[in-house]
């Protein structure tokens, strides 16, 4: 059984009572004799799973306990009790189809963006951003008008290197959104830009100017952009280099170790990726 669908008796009903303080608990009456209940109980333990970090099930069978079931009003089974903050707010006697109990619960429980920005918090704390990068990604698809979502993938896009990308969302940012939080990303933003111009890139591109066809060069300037995250172009260079020569020196395995580096559901990675096996078959 999942740790948010809990049995319930006298013994611990006022600790759930005192955990839709801090989120809703539905309350479920069931008796085993009833097959509406064994239709009910399924659907209801489902949608508890989807949501376990937002949601309780609380479970109480009506022929173990019956003075809770008094003390809660219940004539019927099954019967399903919403409780916030230690109050009814909504509920229903019967079978609902599940569709009905979502929307229901759709008052009660976080958006699906405000989830996965929940997700990704813990991540950003541990500075893991390739985990955080698609879980941001998706929030920011979900709720596009949401600029704190679109700061913290934007804040995730410079760590990453993504500066292009970081730069665009940045931009779109009204001067009234522009609080703390957007000018320390906009700060990190111009400091990554600066890092990722080295003067040992300078120097590559200048002799590269002069050289293009030089493969080893264009390797050596394909590190140096891997090394300042500018993975875009690294992969470009390498790319050119492979379409001329699949086993030019280590051109192949960093073009590989480039690609296992970006983070899921990065469209780079799967570009160049399709490239690669356009070369190879």
């Amino acid at each position: 059984m999942s740790t948010n669908i809990k049995p319930v008796s006298i013994e611990n009903v006022r600790e759930l009572l005192e955990l839709s303080f801090a989120q809703p608990v539905l309350f479920y009456f069931y008796s085993e004799r009833s097959p509406a209940c064994l239709n009910l109980g399924p659907v209801l333990q489902r949608i508890a799973q989807s949501y376990p970090n937002a949601l309780t099930l609380a479970v109480v069978d009506c022929d173990q306990e019956q003075q809770l079931a008094a003390h809660f009003g219940v004539r019927s089974v099954p019967t399903v009790l919403f409780i916030k903050e230690g109050q009814p707010v909504d509920g229903f006697a019967g079978e609902e189809p599940e569709q009905a109990i979502l929307q229901r619960l759709s008052v009660f429980l976080p958006k699906p963006e405000d989830m996965l920005l929940q997700q990704a918090q813990p991540l950003l704390q541990q500075q893991n951003f390739a985990e955080a990068y698609p879980l941001l990604k998706q929030a920011n698809e979900l709720a596009a008008e949401r600029v704190d979502i679109r700061l913290q993938l934007a804040l995730v896009q410079v760590e990453l290197g993504q500066l292009d990308a970081a730069e665009k969302a940045l931009a779109t940012v009204l001067m009234a959104d522009q609080d703390a939080f957007y000018q320390s990303v906009k700060a990190r933003l111009e400091l990554a830009k600066q890092a990722a111009d080295s003067p040992e890139i300078k120097a590559l591109e200048q002799a590269l100017a002069t050289n293009p066809d030089n493969k080893e060069l264009q390797q050596q300037l394909a590190v140096q952009y891997h090394q300042v995250q500018r993975s875009a172009e690294a992969l470009a260079v390498l790319f050119e280099i492979l379409k001329q020569d699949l086993n030019f020196g280590e051109a192949k395995k960093l073009y590989l170790d480039i690609l296992a580096t970006l983070p899921k559901g990065e469209p780079l990675a799967s570009s160049y990726r399709r490239k690669l096996y356009s070369l190879l078959y």
